[in-house]
């Protein structure tokens, strides 16, 4: 169970602690609803979404972090054009503007990341770089949200930065990794993080 001091968390614990903050969280649980409305296959709002989130808490941040994007992802391998996306994401701008939308379809974007493959939307975000990424949230039609973690959640409440197996199978894909992590700089958002360096 997770602890407040003047409305700052102090510990996460598991999964069920990382729901509740979410929960808490107006702005969250409004992108989430929003995302729904789309009705996507196997969707989810995913990566800094969550992780930027759960950093700020554990920093007793009262603000949250501008991110740069809200990723939503889906996985229709039926439908791969990239216009699709586009397309909804102009649904989502139109239902809030004010949201950095970006929609990709998973079915699609290993071609991108030149990998395999996936077979799910999660399986994605486990090929994700880094661990405490590889995060994500969606919701039933009773409105219960559900957390997928396939590393864990622990990097990420530890606020330890460290890759994804895929990113340690090869030297060009732990360059990757690094390359990502210097370009990010989060140590100067969030100074208490660990950054684990593999080259």
């Amino acid at each position: 169970m997770y602890r407040f001091k003047k409305g700052l968390i102090l510990i996460i614990n598991n999964e069920q602690d990382v729901i509740r903050i979410v929960q808490e969280d107006a702005w969250m649980m409004d992108v989430l609803r929003i995302a729904q409305t789309l009705r996507l296959p196997d969707w989810w709002v995913c990566a800094g979404f969550v992780r930027s989130k759960i950093w700020d808490v554990l920093h007793g941040y009262s603000e949250a972090t501008p991110l740069p994007d809200v990723d939503v992802v889906y996985f229709d391998p039926d439908c791969t054009d990239e216009a699709v996306e586009k397309e909804l994401e102009k649904k989502l701008f139109a239902i809030n503007p004010h949201i950095p939308w970006s929609v990709k379809n998973e079915a699609r974007m290993h071609l991108i990341n030149h990998m395999r493959p996936f077979t799910s939307s999660v399986d994605a975000i486990a090929h994700f770089t880094e661990t405490a990424t590889a995060l994500g949230l969606t919701m039933n039609e009773d409105q219960q949200i559900i957390l997928t973690a396939p590393h864990g959640i622990q990097d990420a409440v530890d606020m330890v930065v460290k890759p994804t197996p895929y990113y340690l199978q090869s030297p060009d894909r732990a360059q990757i990794y690094e390359g990502r992590v210097s370009k990010k700089n989060w140590s100067q958002v969030w100074p208490k993080l660990t950054i684990v360096h593999i080259q």
